[in-house]
Order: C-alpha cells, then sequence, then structure tokens
C-alpha cells in the first residue's frame, strides 16, 4: 500500500518541478511520464534541464499503463478533461491522485471520474519555476498545501504523507483546505492575469502603482464570490499574497505569462472566467475580472490570426 510508482501527467513547469524532485529521492524509475503516442513521439527525444542540470525522464503511453501507486496531475485547465481518459489505465482502486493545477475545480472534475477517497485536495504554493522549452529554473521549490474534505479521504491522505516525507518535498497539512485553494485562486487571479495582460514580471506587477491597484481589485472581486460561495477570505489574506508575490524571483513571471510568451493558449476561463461566472451566479460585479478577460482573449486572438 506505500507509494512506490508515480505517473506524472503534464511536464510543464510543476510536472518537471515535482517530477524531478521525486527522482532525485526515489530514483529515475519511481517516476513515468505518461501521455498519449502522439505526444510521445514528439517528446521522447527532448534532452530536460532543471537548473542547468541535465535530466533524463522516463516517458510511455498512457495507454499502455498499469495501475500506479500515485498519479500526479500537473496539466493546463483545458487539457484536463481529455487528460482524465489518458489516465483511466494509470489509476487503480488504491492509487492516490493529486492535482497541482491552478483554481478551484479541478478536484471536483476529477472526481466525476475517479472515486472521491481517493484524491487528495491540494494546492501548490511558492514556487517560482519558469519553464523555456524543455529548460526548467526555478529558486524556490514552494510546498503543497494537503488536506481532506471527506473521512473516506483519510487512508490516501496518509499514504501521501508518508511518501512526502520520504522524498522530502515541503508539505502542509491543513484543516480546512478548501479556504487554502480559494487564497491561492485569489493570488492567481491577481498576479497570473496582471502579468499576462500588461505583459510584465513579479517586479513591476507588485510595485506601487496602478498595475498593482487593478491587481488588487481583481482579488477583491474574489473575496466578494467566495463570500458568496461560504468561504471568508480577507483584506489581510490579500496583503499576505502579494507579500509572498514579492518574494519570488523580481524578474520572472507566473505560468499564465509564460503561455502567453509562447502564443500557448491560456488559463484566462479557469481564473477571469470562473471569477466572472460565479458573479453572475450571485449578482456580484466583477468588472476588473471582465478586463482582464476580454484582454487576454484579444490577446490569444491575435495570435491566430
Amino acid at each position: 500500500m506505500e507509494i512506490r510508482k508515480t505517473a506524472v501527467f503534464g511536464m510543464g513547469a510543476l510536472g518537471l518541478l515535482f517530477g524531478s524532485q521525486i527522482a532525485d529521492k526515489a530514483g529515475s524509475d519511481a517516476v513515468t511520464f505518461l501521455m498519449d503516442p502522439e505526444r510521445l513521439k514528439r517528446h521522447s527525444g527532448d534532452v530536460y534541464t532543471i537548473n542547468d542540470a541535465q535530466r533524463h525522464f522516463r516517458m510511455e503511453d498512457a495507454s499502455l499503463a498499469k495501475p500506479y501507486d500515485l498519479v500526479l496531475v500537473a496539466v493546463k485547465y483545458g487539457a484536463l478533461k481529455g487528460v482524465i481518459e489518458e489516465m483511466k489505465p494509470a489509476v487503480g482502486p488504491d492509487t492516490v491522485i493529486v492535482s497541482v493545477m491552478n483554481g478551484i475545480t479541478s478536484e471536483d472534475i476529477l472526481a466525476e471520474t475517479f472515486p472521491r477517497r481517493n484524491i487528495i485536495d491540494c494546492v501548490a504554493i511558492g514556487m517560482d519555476a519558469m519553464r523555456d522549452g524543455t529548460s526548467l529554473h526555478y529558486t524556490k521549490p514552494g510546498k503543497l498545501q494537503i488536506g481532506v474534505t471527506v473521512p473516506s479521504q483519510q487512508g490516501a491522505y496518509d499514504r501521501l504523507v508518508r511518501f512526502l516525507d520520504r522524498v522530502r518535498i515541503p508539505y502542509e497539512p491543513c484543516e480546512n483546505i478548501r479556504w487554502n485553494m480559494w487564497n491561492k485562486f485569489m493570488l492567481n487571479v491577481g498576479i497570473n492575469q496582471a502579468c499576462t495582460v500588461y505583459e510584465t514580471d513579479y517586479f513591476h506587477a507588485t510595485e506601487k502603482g496602478p498595475i498593482l491597484d487593478e491587481m488588487v481589485e481583481a482579488m477583491e472581486e474574489v473575496i466578494r464570490v467566495a463570500e458568496a460561495e461560504g468561504v471568508k477570505l480577507t483584506r489581510e489574506d490579500l496583503e499576505r499574497c502579494v507579500a509572498l508575490e514579492r518574494t519570488l524571483k523580481p524578474d520572472g513571471y507566473p505560468s499564465m505569462r509564460q503561455d502567453a510568451v509562447a502564443k500557448r493558449p491560456t488559463e484566462v476561463d479557469m481564473f477571469a472566467g470562473t471569477v466572472m461566472e460565479l458573479g453572475q451566479k450571485h449578482g456580484i460585479p466583477t468588472p476588473v475580472n471582465r478586463k482582464y478577460y476580454d484582454a487576454v482573449k484579444k490577446m490569444e486572438q491575435s495570435w491566430s490570426s
């Protein structure tokens, strides 16, 4: 029942970050990146570097997988439903499933297909990982915030904790993990979208001025919709998020901006889109998130024109 073999879906910044950390402590055979045959053919010859050190990762066709002890989901929001189909061969009755995706909905989406008792609620925070092609650089590895929302998760949670202790991945047990998920969501709605819309980095987005002021307004909209959803976030929570962002690599920028630089589809639907949807549901205005949404959609359309 102990976690020995880990499958990772997604070779973005967080997939590579956590996959490499597990491989460092448990051995390269302990981690396999699973993907569809087309992606496997495209990437099987890639050479990856983590903080300038060359790394070789095991990659396999997901359709040929057998159940793993742990499945780590590290894909973009738009890819999740397709990846769920790919995951099915890798998930057995006792497989622990952990999503390190942004947003507040991935666990619920996963639970539409897999048992809720196997899915551990999780938030990945504090990392400044940036992927550029096959290279990953970071100065802060961050940590996982984990918790349970239903008693049936306890067995999977205990196995995950023992595993994280063994591979020395920092984690924080959280009694109210849903609050932590919303708090990270608020942070991302601000910093991811501000950096993307204004094509800037952590330093310039968090220094005093109009970009920060508008970013804070977007985060305040999250506070209001969260309260309507039964989650209590405060102005003090918001200020702690901004303080955390100021500790990150000044010339770095978050995943959404990384996608925009590479002209990949962004997660604006998961950020501003979710805030707008909840605002409409509860009759709460969300003008800043609407502004961000429209600006990013216009940006995305320009890439395909």
